[in-house]
């Protein structure tokens, strides 16, 4: 038996075998992506950058209720609130630092106003270091921006559920 095994990594049958598998592929068309010029789709679920949506009559969502604090296992979110005049509460700081994220999408999945989402985007940078750490003011922005794709997935989410 070890002869043979010697014979056979002497003639190199498995070298022979893996170049015809190349040759094979070679002359076959490519499936290549030119991206940026060309994008793949994405699926209504893709978990991206993050954004906080609003009410219709413009009043945001988030009730402070810091379930999404609680829940991130990279304790990325931090949250501070105070009380308004008529007794509810509402957020003064929510950050969300983009460095810690591994949007696991705990966030949105605990928030019980579907306050916090994650978006379809995915092509985003910083180039110093507080540029990815997320305040509420650019995440509400980053919510109003795309708020008519974030009701589209919505929809479809729903229609599976």
């Amino acid at each position: 038996m070890s002869m043979f095994s010697y014979l056979k990594s002497l003639s190199l049958l498995e070298l022979l075998k893996g170049l015809r598998v190349t040759g094979e592929h070679l002359f076959k068309p490519k499936f290549t992506v030119q991206y940026p010029d060309e994008k793949t789709p994405l699926s209504s679920r893709f978990r991206g950058h993050h954004a906080l949506r609003r009410y219709s009559n413009g009043e945001e969502r988030c009730i402070a209720c810091k379930l999404c604090e609680a829940v991130c296992p990279a304790l990325a979110i931090t949250i501070e609130a105070e009380p308004r005049e008529d007794g509810s509460r509402r957020t003064i700081l929510y950050d969300i630092d983009m460095y810690k994220c591994i949007f696991c999408g705990f966030c949105e999945e605990a928030c019980p106003v579907d306050a916090i989402v994650e978006t379809r985007r995915f092509e985003y940078h910083g180039e110093n270091r507080g540029d990815l750490i997320m305040s509420k003011e650019k995440l509400l922005a980053i919510g109003d921006e795309l708020e008519s794709q974030i009701a589209v997935d919505r929809a479809k989410e729903a229609q599976y559920r």
